[in-house]
């Protein structure tokens, strides 16, 4: 992976995490146990730190950057979806941030959220445990149901897997020019999206 030292701060990154070659990590970028970094993601601690703390997961080209003497922090088993930004604010426990939204500085998403696709979520906003945070700008709709933590509690559980699975069988190489016969498929753990769970 790219991973660049600034002013004498180099990148930290726990052996049990993965971490994708493409991911690049600058300067003060502390990444914790069991975490999941996807492909393109961006983690600039060039002015403020930059943390995953255990078993979060920051997916494909999401961003993560603040404002100097600040930090920006995906909680324990905090997961953050497809493209998302991250601005100087925290995420809390096992909240889920959705593809596409941003979350802007100072903003604190409690434990056990979910903040939905494409929200933006302004500078500042806070809201309580277990709340369903949509719209732009993002508002706390309800509290979220047992069933919808339990859902996203899996999601998390199958990228916690998947750091795993990378880590032992990841490897660069050329594609085929067509499929084998009878080729096989991904394991997909149990896990279906939600929609298809009836939730």
């Amino acid at each position: 992976m790219p991973c660049y030292r600034l002013e004498g701060l180099t990148p930290v990154v726990d052996p049990t995490a993965y971490v994708h070659p493409s991911a690049v990590l600058i300067g003060d970028v502390i990444i914790g146990p069991h975490c999941y970094v996807g492909p393109l993601a961006s983690l600039r601690g060039d002015f403020g730190r930059i943390v995953l703390q255990e078993g979060a997961n920051l997916q494909d080209t999401c961003v993560m950057h603040g404002f100097p003497g600040g930090d920006t922090v995906i909680e324990r088993n905090g997961h953050v979806g497809h493209g998302a930004v991250l601005h100087g604010c925290r995420v809390g426990a096992d909240a889920l941030i959705g593809m596409n939204a941003v979350v802007m500085d100072g903003a604190h998403i409690a434990p056990r959220c979910i903040v939905g696709a494409t929200a933006f979520v302004k500078a500042g906003f806070e809201c309580a445990e277990q709340s369903l945070v949509l719209g732009s700008p993002a508002q706390a709709k309800r509290q979220l149901t047992d069933q919808e933590l339990s859902w996203k509690q899996r999601g998390t559980a199958e990228y916690q897997r998947l750091s795993q699975r990378c880590m032992a069988s990841l490897v660069e190489c050329p594609p085929l020019a067509e499929p084998e016969a009878e080729r096989q498929r991904m394991s997909d753990g149990g896990f279906r999206p939600k929609a298809e769970e009836g939730a």
